[in-house]
């Protein structure tokens, strides 16, 4: 048995300014803007956009590919998780870094991560 749940909504910003990209971002939505830290692989290329702990993550990433929303399913298990979703019509489209970038049967690219706000015990769906 493994969990899932919707972790992330990931704006995928291309260019070379982050910073003003989240800052646009954070206005456009009224949230505040916040550096992560971490590897500069992570600190670098994400800004976090506040919300309520209930909520989804609210990601504004630099991309070198075109501007885009994606979101991201976290899993306490990812092989097991992205078997399911193979199973119902994705695709895999590669392993990145820590995660897996899938395909939708309708072309929407997301990504299924790992747990991003701690243990998923009691707090997403369940599979066999």
């Amino acid at each position: 048995m493994h969990r899932s749940r919707l972790s992330t909504f990931v704006i995928d910003c291309p260019g070379p300014d982050l910073d003003a990209a989240a800052r646009f971002w954070g206005a456009a939505l009224g949230r505040s803007v916040r550096a992560l830290e971490g590897p500069p692989e992570i600190a670098g290329t994400y800004r976090e956009l506040s919300g309520d702990d209930r909520e989804p993550l609210l990601l504004v990433q630099q991309v070198d590919h075109p501007g885009r929303v994606h979101l991201d399913i976290e899993s306490d298990d990812l092989a097991a998780e992205v078997k399911r979703l193979e199973a119902l019509g994705a695709r895999r489209i590669g392993f990145v870094k820590r995660w897996w970038v899938m395909e939708a049967p309708t072309g929407q690219r997301f990504c299924v991560v790992n747990p991003q706000r701690g243990p998923l015990k009691e707090r997403a769906n369940e599979w066999p």
